[in-house]
């Protein structure tokens, strides 16, 4: 193997494993449908609900109830979040609420569940 081999087979592994870090499930994070998601909102559980989404994102509607934590601040504002009750993330495709569940996992959150879609696939109230 010449060097221009090994280079481009690490560039292929490396493209590879942050694939798969973005769209592999997270252990411990329950996905919830957008029926599942209603269910929760409904009930009388004591639970934190949090829209990652930027500030511009959230002003075109949100989930009642929810506080804007965006993805980009969680690690600042991580404290700011109760340890003691389930968090619900939801963003608008469920990307980044998975990105927001690893970052809280690694705070030692436990209970986390995330809208599966996003926003997008959101069929309940939303508040503009």
């Amino acid at each position: 193997m010449d060097y221009t081999s090994i280079l481009n087979l690490v560039a292929i592994v490396f493209l590879v494993w942050f694939i798969y870090s973005r769209f592999a499930s997270l252990k411990g994070l329950n996905n919830l449908t957008p029926a599942q998601f209603q269910e929760v909102l409904n009930g009388k559980c004591d639970f934190v609900l949090i829209d990652v989404r930027e500030p511009g994102e959230v002003k075109q509607g949100y989930i009642p109830g929810a506080i804007n934590i965006p993805l980009s601040k969680l690690k600042q504002r991580v404290g700011e979040i109760p340890k003691n009750k389930h968090v619900y993330l939801y963003c608008r495709s469920g990307m980044r609420s998975k990105q927001a569940a690893r970052i809280l996992k690694k705070n030692d959150f436990n209970e986390l569940s995330h809208l599966q879609g996003g926003i997008l696939s959101w069929k309940g109230k939303v508040i503009k």
